[in-house]
């Protein structure tokens, strides 16, 4: 069984500034983590966001997400408030945090077929290519619990081949990935940036991929 076509993303302009940051500024416990912090994040790139443990990387991601709101700046979505946006915002968002988020009494094809529902319908074709895909041939049917962390880890990263999603923000996804793993992972990134979309990600990995622009915290 091939694995699906990757989505292409409607706007043909690349150099488009899809998600942007101005003058950020986040403190926590009367420390400040990132101040006077802006980006823009166009179609077609990877972004790494680099920095020691502490510097805020998790802080920031969830900022962007909604998943924070102690912090003070603008956040745009296509150069537009993201209040103002939120609905196209979060359906436009796939977000996979640093910890795995999988069910490990459900089959990898179940946590699939449950994560992916909440966005669109999925078939079963499309998830048992997506974990073709990201290695778990013969464990489609396994409960997670029997699964290393590593493959685990692969049954959420499976979510990015199924999602429509064109803004994915990752936070430490190569954390329990093999070599393998992590090209394959390398792989899935640059595809989705070279079909439009655009990608953030918190990783101490030195990444492969051509599109990659690096934000430094701290």
């Amino acid at each position: 069984m091939s694995s699906a076509a990757p989505t292409t993303f409607s706007n043909s302009d690349t150099d488009k500034i899809m998600l942007a940051a101005r003058e950020l500024f986040c403190a926590r416990d009367d420390r400040v983590l990132f101040k006077n912090l802006n980006f823009d994040l166009p179609q077609g790139q990877v972004l790494q966001v680099q920095g020691s443990n502490g510097s805020g990387k998790t802080t920031l991601m969830r900022i962007l997400c909604g998943l924070n709101d102690s912090y003070e700046g603008s956040i745009k979505w296509y150069g537009q408030e993201i209040e103002d946006q939120a609905a196209s915002f979060f359906s436009s968002l796939l977000y996979i945090g640093h910890r795995v988020g999988v069910s490990k009494v459900l089959t990898p094809v179940e946590n699939l077929r449950w994560s992916c529902s909440l966005k669109q319908a999925v078939s079963d074709e499309q998830i048992m290519a997506a974990l073709k895909e990201v290695g778990l041939r013969g464990f489609e049917e396994s409960p997670c619990y029997t699964l290393s962390a590593g493959q685990q880890q692969r049954v959420s990263l499976a979510r990015l081949i199924i999602s429509p999603a064109s803004l994915w923000v990752l936070d430490e996804p190569f954390t329990t990935l093999d070599s393998k793993g992590v090209a394959m992972l390398e792989k899935i990134m640059q595809r989705q940036a070279q079909a439009g979309g655009a990608v953030m990600v918190t990783t101490h990995h030195s990444l492969s991929i051509p599109q990659l622009a690096l934000l430094s915290l701290g």
